[in-house]
């Protein structure tokens, strides 16, 4: 059977003296976490063991003995460090040696009871693996998805021997805190044994923060209560609140907030990153909006804003004036219904008229609603684009409610035809039944119907030329707003802090996909490993130093090998794979409020062809109206 031991690359260079780690017998595997040096007192180390074992939940014992051969006798010393094996007892016993220079290494495990089956050998082949126990400590594995083409079970076991050492490592924090220094009665060594790694200015923050997001949570706390008085439940208020997207940015803004500033402790690596995510998203989002405040109010660019607004205001009316003079007359040559285009050109004329009015009646004011709407942008780029759209809402009106006129007197047609269609054919709707049914109808019911449908299909093309030139205006407003909430959309979802550990220290995220071993060309009796994926060995495998290679999925292979000689142990380097930047932002991706459209193009297009009304930019869980 093939052993395989992680050893950390910081204790290469170590003075002799035992291995401290975890045997993880699911896997075959010993993830050595630190060397205990001379001279020491059994009875407090296994007191110390004890303690990490409690604090840790992780099952810490003395694995064997290091050898770190420099000027000493090898026999003595190894004579030495066999006697302790009866002190530390352990199944199986690791030897590790380090050989003058550096360049040999001769690694055992030897069992001191019998072999069960007869012929077994009493030692065991080791594979050594060399791992950075500070970036496995500080990183955070990421399992890989099951692939079509793969089992779920398959893919859990290629990755478990890989799970055990970052859970091994990162449960095991305890056993890092002593360094050097330390007067205590044992001496370790580890990632941080010449120092623990603190910093003074993060030390004083973490202190502060505490009273400081107390203060912060209890304002945030009676905002919300402030904020879900019944007096913002009457109708007028909860319509607008529920309707306008700067409402729906400040309550998500506000959720944020809370989550910055809660005192509770993340539970996982998920809540932190999420926490942290949320901190980036919202200093990104405050400082974007700062930067559109100083170029507002530099240059006195709201007052040309303001005087440019009403003049574009004007040229829309004008141009939908227009519009509507030529729909009136016979557009692309179209014969089209004198009366009822009359009608309908002069209803939406005055509505136009009356447009205009209010635009003129607001014109005084727009620079110091502009001055305002310009303030908001301090709270955030978001907070400012939310208010953007609901303004271009509030100036295209107009257009909407040509729209919905026109939409729900098209419809009314569409509606009245099909049923007037089923009633030539003699049959009816079930409206209890929700079916169409066969009915028998009079000669003056079929003579009512025949006058109805044709005075409707006759009427039908002028009907349908307002509503499509309307519901083309309509979808060029909804197109930008929904630029804009895309825009937003980004901001609130987008990891930055994901993105930027990916970016500067990618071992932080650490994907685990599986490795196929044929890309070395090692075959799996040399490996041994269900961590490294399974292989028929084939002649011809590769001997010597190999170096690591690109696996087919396009990312690097998870071990290197640095050495392997005959009948010397085979030596491998961990390498940590950093995790796509595809999957960084799928599972870090914070949640939002976005507006996202519920129904597909091909329901989208059924309702406009049906005259149904489309709010592709609702908000989650509203009903529809």
């Amino acid at each position: 059977m093939v052993l395989k031991a992680f050893f950390p690359t910081c204790c290469v260079s170590t003075d002799s003296g035992l291995l401290v780690g975890r045997w993880v017998p699911e896997q075959s595997s010993a993830v050595v976490l630190a060397v205990l040096h001379f001279p020491f007192i059994p009875i407090q180390v296994k007191q110390l063991l004890a303690q990490v074992r409690q604090a840790s939940q992780v099952g810490v014992a003395v694995l064997g003995t290091w050898c770190h051969c420099r000027q000493e006798p090898e026999e003595s010393l190894g004579r030495f460090l066999e006697s302790l094996g009866a002190v530390f007892p352990h199944e199986p016993w690791l030897r590790l040696c380090r050989e003058r220079g550096g360049t040999f290494w001769s690694c055992e495990a030897t069992h001191r009871q019998a072999p069960t089956a007869p012929g077994a050998p009493g030692e065991d082949q080791v594979m050594l693996i060399f791992y950075d126990q500070r970036q496995v400590l500080l990183s955070q594995l990421h399992l890989p998805t099951v692939l079509p083409d793969r089992q779920a079970g398959a893919t859990t076991a290629s990755t478990g021997g890989l799970a055990a050492v970052f859970d091994t490592v990162a449960r095991s924090e305890v056993l890092f805190r002593s360094d050097r220094f330390d007067e205590g009665p044992v001496r370790l060594s580890h990632w941080q044994s010449e120092g623990v790694e603190a910093s003074i200015l993060a030390e004083l923050a973490r202190r502060a923060s505490g009273p400081i997001c107390l203060l912060l949570a209890s304002l945030l706390s009676l905002v919300s209560a402030v904020s879900a008085c019944r007096v913002f439940k009457l109708w007028p208020l909860s319509f607008l609140g529920s309707k306008l997207s700067t409402c729906e940015q400040l309550r998500h803004r506000l959720e944020h907030l809370t989550l910055i500033f809660s005192t509770r402790k993340a539970e996982n690596p998920a809540q932190l990153m999420r926490k942290a995510n949320t901190v980036a998203s919202v200093l990104l989002d405050v400082a974007l909006g700062l930067m559109l405040l100083s170029w507002l109010h530099g240059r006195s660019r709201i007052g040309h804003l303001a005087d440019a607004l009403v003049p574009v205001a004007d040229h829309v009316a004008e141009e939908l004036q227009h519009l509507l003079q030529w729909l009136m007359g016979a557009p692309a040559g179209l014969k089209m219904n004198r009366a009822l285009d009359q009608v309908l050109g002069r209803f939406f004329l005055y509505h136009i008229h009356l447009w205009i009015s209010y635009i003129h009646l607001m014109s005084p004011f727009v620079e110091h609603i502009l001055w305002h709407v310009g303030l908001s942008a301090c709270l955030g780029l978001t907070v400012a684009l939310s208010l953007l759209s609901d303004i271009i809402a509030l100036l295209t009106f107009h257009i909407y409610c040509f729209y919905v006129y026109g939409a729900r007197l098209y419809c009314l047609k569409i509606h009245g035809l099909s049923s007037l269609w089923r009633l030539f054919r003699g049959k009816k709707w079930n409206v209890l039944r929700q079916r169409v049914d066969s009915c028998s109808y009079d000669l003056d019911q079929l003579f009512i119907g025949t006058l109805l449908f044709t005075i409707l299909l006759f009427l039908l093309p002028t009907t349908a030329l307002y509503y499509l030139v309307f519901t083309l205006l309509r979808l060029l407003v909804v197109a930008v707003q929904g630029l804009i909430h895309l825009l937003v959309d980004l901001i609130n979802s987008l990891p930055l802090y994901s993105l930027g550990l990916r970016l500067c220290r990618p071992y932080r995220l650490a994907g685990s996909e599986p490795w196929r071993p044929e890309a070395t060309g090692l075959c799996s009796s040399a490996l041994g490993f269900s961590g490294l994926g399974s292989l028929n060995c084939r002649p011809g495998a590769k001997r010597g130093k190999v170096r690591g290679t690109r696996s087919q999925q396009g990312g690097h292979h998870p071990f290197r090998v640095l050495r392997h000689e005959a009948g010397r142990p085979l030596r491998l380097l961990m390498q940590i794979n950093p995790l796509p930047y595809s999957r960084v932002v799928h599972t870090y991706r914070l949640p939002s409020c976005g507006c996202h459209p519920k129904h597909s193009w091909g329901a989208l297009c059924r309702k406009l062809f049906l005259g149904e009304l489309i709010y592709p930019w609702r908000q989650r869980g509203d009903k529809q109206d």
